[in-house]
């Protein structure tokens, strides 16, 4: 068998169950929904709610990411105690609700920033109750030995969104103004709710046996493991500083290079290109390690460092490609390693804190780093992202028992 069919019938291995195929058409176009809205959130906020502010865009990203944290203590819990496929039919419905809502007040001209704020913590309530059942949902649909590469494909399936979504974005906002993202986000909705419906619940894996531990006992579980505490601290430093793109892509877009709306939805399929290349790569990977997990933060680190001190609006795009791949292969490994370590009662709770960690960071680093952006320029916003991501690297050498010299 020629090398190259091997690695592309490994990459989409699990397509060949049935439920998983339909759940991941139905999520695709969805994902491109959401990078719209995201894109559009940025630009909206940044040059029609304020005058070019960093610090609003910081603050808008703050209050989504907050309830990461906020609600913790059920959000995990949920997931491990109640029937999944119900959740994501509920928390996908309020999501596409509320998107069609701003998307309404925005066409009609009345949005204003504190509704956006309002908006971002009210949207960000209801993800932090999705996100931990749509992880570990992947989980019922597809047996253990497939699930790294389920949640490979489900990184492709993100990253076709974030490499088309924010053109189709950018587009949007030229052509008919920026609500209308907002609105085609909410109707995007509808085709996850279809997949859902559509999945056959006979073959869809029974759920473990749910434990009534709470989140505390999480916690516990999480910080006695070595690998697991090494990834939340990982996690902790590159969520909190790292992960803040959307600031990074329009302060540098705005402020640095001038460019308007559609090079600015360019610049983050730029970086969905290498986000994409990272996802291809990580499903056929046969298996993933803690040295993965350092590669892709020592290439976060250096691919920061290239997009603060790019020169021309061209070499920066080509850096954000080296940081998309190099964030997929950080965020992809974390999911993996931390689901397949985890007990399946256990596993909800696991998540909730993986994503508390990753996405709760950014309420206390999004604001600091969109200071650090408006006070030094946006070069030095990303200087702190690159000291993330050599930081994550230093605790992993020092976890693996070898301190930097």
């Amino acid at each position: 068998m020629p090398l190259s069919f091997a690695f592309g019938a490994r990459a989409i291995r699990s397509l060949r169950h049935r439920n998983y195929a339909i759940w991941a058409s139905g999520a695709v176009v969805s994902n491109i929904g959401t990078w719209m809205q995201r894109t559009a959130q940025d630009w909206f906020v940044l040059t029609q709610l304020t005058a070019h502010d960093a610090t609003a865009v910081g603050m808008t990203m703050a209050f989504q990411m907050a309830p990461q944290l906020l609600f913790l203590p059920w959000t995990g819990y949920a997931a491990d105690r109640f029937d999944r496929r119900a959740l994501l039919m509920l928390t996908q419905g309020m999501m596409a609700t509320l998107s069609l809502g701003l998307g309404i007040l925005t066409v009609c001209g009345t949005a204003r920033l504190w509704e956006m704020y309002a908006f971002a913590f009210t949207f960000g309530s209801v993800a932090a109750f999705d996100g931990p059942v749509r992880q570990t949902f992947v989980s019922e649909l597809v047996g253990r030995d497939d699930l790294p590469n389920a949640i490979a494909l489900n990184s492709v399936s993100f990253n076709a969104g974030r490499m088309l979504g924010p053109v189709a974005a950018g587009a949007c906002i030229a052509a008919v103004g920026t609500g209308w993202a907002f609105v085609l986000n909410g109707l995007s909705f509808i085709a996850v709710l279809m997949s859902l419906l559509a999945l056959d619940g006979r073959t869809v894996a029974p759920p473990a046996k749910r434990g009534a531990r709470g989140l505390l006992e999480g916690f516990r579980y999480v910080w006695r493991q070595p690998d697991l505490r090494t990834i939340v601290l990982m996690l902790l430093l590159i969520g909190m500083f790292g992960l803040n793109f959307p600031l990074f892509i329009s302060t540098m877009a705005v402020s640095v290079f001038h460019v308007g709306a559609g090079r600015y939805g360019l610049l983050s399929a730029c970086m969905a290109v290498g986000t994409m290349l990272g996802a291809v790569v990580a499903a056929g990977r046969e298996k993933v390690s803690m040295a993965t997990l350092r590669t892709g933060a020592l290439l976060f680190g250096v691919g920061c460092l290239l997009a603060a001190i790019a020169p021309s609006y061209g070499l920066f795009a080509a850096a954000l490609g080296l940081v998309g791949l190099a964030t997929l292969t950080f965020t992809t490994t974390t999911n993996s390693l931390m689901q397949l370590s985890a007990t399946p009662e256990m596993r909800g709770r696991v998540m909730a804190i993986r994503l508390a960690v990753a996405l709760g960071g950014t309420p206390v680093g999004a604001p600091v780093v969109g200071w650090v952006a408006n006070h030094a320029g946006p070069r030095w916003g990303l200087g702190l992202a690159a000291a993330s991501g050599f930081a994550a690297v230093l605790v992993s050498l020092r976890a693996r028992g070898h301190p930097p010299a």
